[in-house]
């Protein structure tokens, strides 16, 4: 039952959050009001550079812990609790504050540095939603924040004024939570580093999935599915170097019969992935939009039990869970489909846009 929405301008076109907001709107049908979020892409151009930790604290003495964690991890550039306004709908039960950080220079050379500089960014989010109570880390990519909490996505936009922030690439999600707590740190979107990750459904391969990336030092703490899919992503694309393609091809491959069906060489490929990766594959109905600092995915399961429309309209590629929310801010796209089950729908920033 759940809702989902993504905007990507193709151009790096920055837009205000109020075309997302609309497009959530349209959807309040599949919310319980239970969780809603949204993830903006640009929003923080004076300090692109920065890594932007956004943070989760039941009280002071938290807040105090992780900055005197942070201080020995990275360089803190600016800190400020994120401006909310005080509505009825959404007590305000964590303090919500931001980090502009950066990673000092402490490997040996400039390459190692970059090698493994997101991994020590990956590291700290682990250490914080592991071992320090009373934090948790709601996003920590450049130039984009996550907001989100228990409450329908109207009301969150309002707490968090998403009207005020501009993106070119925006992805939000209301909650119908059927088999996990409702609460701040499981609201959508679930994000590491720059991806960010949206769910409609179940994963009822959680167990599995988890267990896999324990494997390579990655922790769900945040008690909700859907967070093995963003780790999914970055173990597979940022750490293994699989295309968008390839890694959505791991997660929903094609049944054993499909595949038996196939050209050899095709066959061949299919058969090796699926013995390579057998712990990453998703089961289960659901519709996901994953997105990062480059790209937006939509993606089904592999028999399509939870529903994906996409459209396209000049610079913009639209992905939700209902045409109305699309055809809510863009009436008359150039083209509108619904994707196939287990294909994913890929769309990027223009080759000559840095974001």
């Amino acid at each position: 039952m759940c809702g989902l929405a993504g905007i990507l301008n193709r151009r790096g076109e920055r837009i205000p959050g109020k075309d997302i907001v609309t497009m959530a709107n349209c959807m309040m049908d599949r919310y319980d009001g239970r969780g809603g979020g949204f993830a903006g892409y640009g929003i923080y151009p004076d300090y692109k550079d920065y890594y932007a930790f956004h943070l989760f604290l039941d009280n002071e003495e938290a807040r105090e812990r992780v900055e005197e964690y942070l201080k020995d991890r990275v360089a803190i550039i600016k800190d400020e609790e994120v401006q909310t306004r005080k509505i009825k709908e959404i007590p305000q039960r964590h303090m919500t504050w931001r980090y502009f950080v950066e990673v000092p220079h402490r490997f040996r050379s400039k390459q190692e540095f970059e090698a493994r500089e997101e991994d020590y960014v990956v590291d700290t989010v682990m250490h914080i939603n592991a071992e320090i109570d009373g934090a948790f880390v709601a996003s920590s990519g450049k130039n984009m924040g996550v907001f989100k909490a228990a409450g329908y996505p109207c009301d969150v936009a309002r707490l968090f004024k998403v009207d005020e922030y501009k993106a070119y690439t925006w992805v939000t999600h209301g909650r119908f939570p059927t088999n996990t707590q409702g609460w701040w740190g499981g609201a959508h979107p679930f994000n590491l580093l720059d991806w960010s990750v949206v769910h409609n459904g179940e994963i009822s391969s959680y167990g599995t999935n988890r267990r896999y990336l324990e494997m390579f030092g990655y922790h769900c703490r945040l008690l909700t599915d859907t967070e093995v899919v963003a780790y999914l992503f970055d173990l597979l694309v940022r750490k293994q170097g699989l295309s968008l393609e390839t890694a959505s091809t791991v997660l929903t491959p094609p049944f054993w019969d499909q595949i038996e069906r196939m050209p050899e060489e095709k066959r061949r490929l299919y058969k090796a992935l699926r013995a390579t990766y057998g712990p990453a594959m998703l089961n289960g109905p659901f519709g996901i939009i994953v997105t990062n600092r480059n790209a937006m995915i939509g993606l089904n399961d592999r028999i399509k039990l939870r529903p994906l429309i996409a459209a396209e309209d000049g610079p913009f590629t639209y992905i939700a869970s209902e045409e109305s929310a699309i055809r809510s801010v863009a009436p008359e796209p150039q083209r509108v489909w619904a994707p196939k089950a287990g294909t994913p729908v890929v769309a990027r920033l223009d080759k000559d846009v840095r974001p």
